[in-house]
């Protein structure tokens, strides 16, 4: 792998991105915990990766809970409570998603996320 000391993006800091996204977070803790956390790149990543792993936590928590609910209603409920299996592969394919645009070297602003973080301080 390429290292750039003029403080350009590398090849490392692209696949460090990626794996934030990919492994939710190990990696972005890895990264803020080391030496990586002065690489702006791996920085900003990792630390919206970690909000978006926390926000997407939360949401599986509420889906969980009224999912319980929904499945008090007979036969519908039961219909809907099979196809929330669907809802739960969202997630997985956003992580893909971010990922990838990491990888490809790009910064990028999820909904909501990036905002509340940017207004915390943290990116």
């Amino acid at each position: 792998m390429a290292q750039d000391t003029s403080g350009g993006i590398t090849d490392q800091d692209k696949l460090m991105a990626a794996l934030a996204y990919v492994i939710g977070l190990i990696v972005p803790l890895i990264i803020l915990l080391t030496e990586a956390k002065n690489r702006p790149y791996q920085r900003y990543h990792a630390i919206q990766s970690l909000g978006l792993s926390v926000a997407i936590f939360v949401a599986a928590i509420v889906l969980c809970i009224v999912g319980i609910v929904i499945n008090f209603i007979p036969v519908l409920g039961q219909i809907i409570s099979c196809l929330m299996i669907f809802i739960y592969l969202v997630p997985l394919a956003l992580m893909i998603y971010y990922a990838y645009r990491a990888y490809k070297g790009e910064y990028f602003v999820i909904p909501v996320v990036t905002d509340f973080m940017k207004q915390q301080k943290w990116l």
